[in-house]
């Protein structure tokens, strides 16, 4: 269980840290909820305490694996070539895993492929997603700005 102070990650919107833990009643049933504030952004998302797990949330990597992980994004190799639906069904399992190497290479692939024919607009605007994900959490895991680990992502790609 996480606390008040706690800074972690939601794979579909990336880091953030946890602002409250407050209890809602819906439907008559009384349920915790994290109050997740993303780094990007002027929402404030409430997240069920015992849906964590299943919903991929973790906990911000530390300073050491981001630093790692940014000086091997460059060196990542290509996924195979498939076509738009297949690659976009696959993307989506990759980002929703919440997995910090499975982002990267969602990344990776849509990037290259973006210099070497374009991008669809469904995979531009999953490639802009991911990478605020991803810059979410190695901003807050570096300390930081966000403009700053954007700009150091798009140099080692």
């Amino acid at each position: 269980m996480f606390q008040i102070g706690d800074k972690i990650v939601h794979p579909l919107h990336g880091a953030g840290m946890i602002e409250a833990i407050v209890e809602r009643t819906i439907d008559g049933v009384p349920t915790k909820y994290y109050a997740l504030k993303p780094i990007a952004g002027d929402t404030q998302l409430f997240i069920p305490t015992d849906a964590c797990e299943k919903l991929g949330i973790r906990p911000v990597c530390s300073r050491e694996a981001a630093e790692e992980f940014l000086n091997r994004l460059g060196g990542m190799p290509r996924s195979e070539s498939k076509s738009w639906n297949q690659r976009y069904r696959e993307n989506m399992l990759h980002i929703r895993s919440g997995n910090l190497h499975e982002l990267g290479q969602v990344i990776k692939d849509l990037a290259c492929r973006d210099k070497e024919r374009g991008l669809s607009t469904g995979e531009k605007k999953m490639l802009a997603s991911a990478r605020q994900i991803l810059a979410s959490e190695l901003s807050i895991a570096l300390e930081r700005p966000l403009t700053s680990v954007i700009a150091e992502i798009d140099r080692q790609l």
